[in-house]
């Protein structure tokens, strides 16, 4: 390692070990979720359903706008950085995409204030939010800039600063957010610039930690043509950005067709994607959960199937699937039986639609927080992409039963789509990697089906989660000989850490109660010092 890269390594911009990575990532990952729900909370109290309405698709479009503006180059920051960092030429790497970012981030800003009226339409189904969409440009400027610095970040492989500004980001917004609401306006524009806002000092966080680093980043002698770095960062980063929109835009197209179609009762779109926001608070956090697990266990898997234990491989994904479906469910019925609480308690009963079609909204995000778990075979065969074609086709029926549901049902018309939808994504996911080698057996199908329970009521969903626990333990139709003999071992290995642990703090308490416990047999015990003259 040159004395550059040794500079970097130990300065701001160092790596976090994997070990290191995965314990800041679940600490600070708890600690910022439950600021995110809280926050939500306190949001959906404060705001009616058209406010919150407004706020839910103004973020639509902050995620959904900055990788089609900046053509997802800091998404390929992953996969190249490292490759520059060695070759000495990060300086440049960053110069130029620094340079290329901003540029296409200031005009697309531009673009977006010139033509409020036309972005209104298209994001909140009116011409009457221009002033939104003038505080949204703002907004998407800074997210694009935030987002730069974590991908930089993430590639750089430091943890501890990625970790760092997305919960300082988290901790902006809701101090912000509740400030501006309470001091200058009460509707989703105070939301908006409060997000703009966290992303602004959290992108200035970032700069400064480029910054401090910079001095120490290797300088070298061979110059990097244009053509030689382009060529290599747009093919990937356009595949990137081809990811991002698929996933953008299934995960907002059901809010879309409600703003942009007829609604059976004639009640404003807004406030029906308001109703909606409400019931995705908590199932989204349940499937980010999984999100979570999923990554994490991504390099364990590919571990088994690059050493060639194959069978291995697919007995601990078909496990891992089936126990998370059950603690999803879990969560699921918890999320119910709180559901009085959350939604007449602390959203002061104004969501009584959100609170309708909950049920449902737990079902779809428990099938998608299972799809990602299950990806997990194809990012070991090596075929990503073929996530794709699930989340393509998925869109497409979304797209196409909201336009047959929605005028009819309404929101529940919406979301019984978007379930629809999510089942096809999982069983494409599934028929992929079985293809590859992948067998989903009788007991993964029974314990997928048992999410269904959730829209009879959680005592129903209760119960049907009990029997196919019950069903679990007992025979070996849900879960084989192999999956059990697999959990055995690992609850023996937890219970052996968990013995030596209680045995090492009682030999600590032991030795703070008798501090000559432990002295050489051989020498005799030294009397206790009289008390001192001086």
């Amino acid at each position: 390692m040159s004395t550059g890269q040794t500079q970097v390594a130990a300065g701001s911009m160092r790596t976090d070990t994997l070990a290191d990575s995965v314990l800041i990532l679940l600490a600070l990952t708890v600690l910022q979720r439950g600021i995110g729900f809280l926050r939500t909370v306190l949001f959906c109290r404060w705001l009616d359903a058209g406010q919150l309405g407004q706020w839910d698709m103004a973020f639509g479009f902050i995620v959904l706008a900055p990788p089609l503006i900046v053509l997802a180059i800091p998404g390929a920051f992953k996969r190249y950085v490292e490759h520059y960092r060695q070759q000495s030429q990060l300086r440049t790497l960053l110069r130029r995409t620094m340079l290329v970012c901003g540029g296409l981030s200031l005009g697309a800003a531009a673009v977006i204030y010139g033509a409020s009226s036309s972005f209104s339409w298209l994001i909140f189904g009116t011409t009457d939010h221009a002033d939104l969409v003038a505080i949204l440009a703002f907004a998407v400027l800074t997210a694009i800039a935030f987002n730069f610095f974590t991908e930089l970040f993430s590639a750089l492989r430091n943890v501890r600063v990625v970790s760092r500004l997305q919960l300082i980001n988290s901790l902006a917004f809701a101090v912000i957010g509740a400030t501006l609401l309470f001091v200058w306006r009460k509707d989703s524009a105070s939301i908006i610039l409060a997000y703009g806002g966290a992303c602004l000092v959290s992108a200035a966080l970032a700069a400064c930690y480029l910054a401090r680093a910079w001095p120490a980043l290797p300088q070298t002698m061979t110059p990097l043509t244009h053509r030689a770095l382009w060529s290599k960062l747009v093919p990937f980063a356009g595949w990137v950005c081809v990811m991002n929109l698929l996933a953008n835009l299934f995960e907002l197209a059901d809010r879309y067709m409600l703003i942009h179609w007829s609604l059976p009762d004639g009640t404003d779109p807004l406030v029906t994607v308001g109703q909606y926001h409400s019931s995705r608070v908590m199932p989204l956090l349940l499937a980010s959960v999984a999100g979570l697990l999923a990554t994490l266990v991504t390099p364990h898997f590919s571990c088994d199937w690059e050493a060639g234990r194959r069978d291995h491989l697919r007995l601990r994904l078909n496990l891992f699937i089936k126990l998370t479906a059950i603690g999803l469910n879990c969560g699921a019925i918890l999320v119910l039986f709180a559901a009085p609480l959350l939604f007449d308690v602390a959203f002061e009963g104004k969501f009584s639609s959100g609170l309708a079609v909950l049920p449902w909204t737990l079902v779809y995000c428990n099938w998608f927080g299972i799809a990602l778990v299950a990806q997990n075979y194809l990012w070991c065969a090596e075929k990503a992409r073929l996530a794709s074609v699930g989340l393509l086709a998925g869109l497409a029926v979304n797209v196409v039963l909201n336009a047959l549901l929605v005028p009819r049902m309404g929101l529940l018309g919406a979301v019984l789509a978007t379930s629809i939808a999510n089942l096809v994504v999982l069983l494409i996911v599934f028929g992929f990697a079985y293809r590859l080698g992948f067998h989903v057996d009788r007991g993964m199908w029974v314990i997928l089906a048992a999410s269904l329970a959730l829209v009879l009521g959680p005592w129903i969903a209760l119960a049907v989660l009990a029997m196919v626990v019950i069903e679990a333990v007992c025979s070996d139709r849900l879960l084989s000989p192999a999956e059990k003999q697999l959990l055995i071992a690992a609850a023996a290995r937890y219970a052996d850490k968990a013995r030596s642990v209680r045995f090492v703090t009682r030999l600590a308490a032991a030795d703070a109660a008798e501090p000559r416990r432990f002295v050489d047999a051989g020498t005799p015990p030294q009397p206790p010092a009289g008390p001192s003259r001086g």
